[in-house]
């Protein structure tokens, strides 16, 4: 690990991923911007890591489902001036199914998990091809690919994370912006505070391990990364029957003898 003297901005900084990821990069010799609704937690966060690292630490206080704060962070991102890694850790959960979920709280999540992950990432996206540099981490999650009753907005948003996360590394393919999506298993952190977990305790991996292991897959060059999973030849059988579909949908405009 090589020390760096760079600038990353983490969302959901106060806690959990978020905290964890701004602990390590200070570690790595990065400078904080940490963004999160939660002012308390962040000054105490940014505190301990100034102490720490002897680094420098900015705190923002902002609500990212609220357009007017989430414009705030975009600015902040154009207009800084020194960026190098942007950490989309802020996330809600809305689970329970469709007659027990809120609909607000489904409406909160997606002005998070996906609209302000997607303006942030678009206003770092385009600095960082301006300045032809930089990182931008995604956090999706395995119901990405496995939708299961009682979590179908959550999952969808998660979909949408890792969907868009490609298509980004796509466009940046041969480019010095890289763009990484980590798609873990249940966490460690306060997202089942309210809510049972459908998971044994066995399962669950902390914060702090889950980022280790997310910088040094992106010290290597990985970009979509499972951080507990040994053999990745799963996910590449997986990536090879989306593109086996794909090739099928695309060879004709016939309708289907199934249904003649």
């Amino acid at each position: 690990m090589t020390l760096s003297n760079k600038t990353a901005l983490v969302t959901g900084a106060s806690s959990g991923i978020g905290a964890a990821y701004a602990d390590q990069l200070a570690s790595r010799g990065y400078h904080l911007i940490l963004v999160a609704r939660r002012e308390e937690r962040l000054q105490q966060l940014a505190l301990e890591l100034k102490q720490k690292y002897a680094k420098n630490v900015e705190v923002i206080v902002a609500d990212l489902a609220s357009p007017v704060e989430l414009e705030w962070i975009c600015n902040c991102i154009r207009d800084v001036d020194q960026l190098d890694m942007l950490v989309n850790c802020a996330g809600l959960g809305a689970l329970g199914t469709s007659q027990q979920v809120n609909p607000q709280s489904v409406v909160q999540m997606l002005l998070v998990n996906v609209i302000a992950l997607t303006q942030l990432s678009l206003a770092a996206a385009k600095r960082f091809s301006q300045q032809q540099s930089g990182n931008i981490i995604n956090i999706g999650s395995i119901l990405a690919a496995m939708p299961v009753a009682g979590a179908g907005a959550y999952s969808g948003s998660k979909a949408y994370v890792l969907n868009f996360s490609k298509a980004l590394q796509a466009e940046f393919k041969t480019s010095s912006v890289k763009v990484q999506v980590i798609m873990p298993g249940p966490v460690k952190t306060e997202f089942f505070t309210h809510t049972p977990a459908p998971f044994p305790e066995s399962l669950f991996m902390q914060p702090e391990t889950l980022v280790e292991t997310a910088l040094i897959a992106l010290d290597q060059g990985e970009d979509v990364i499972f951080p507990n999973l040994e053999d990745m030849s799963l996910w590449e059988k997986y990536e090879i029957s989306r593109g086996i579909l794909v090739k099928g949908l695309t060879q004709s405009n016939a309708i289907p003898s199934r249904y003649l």
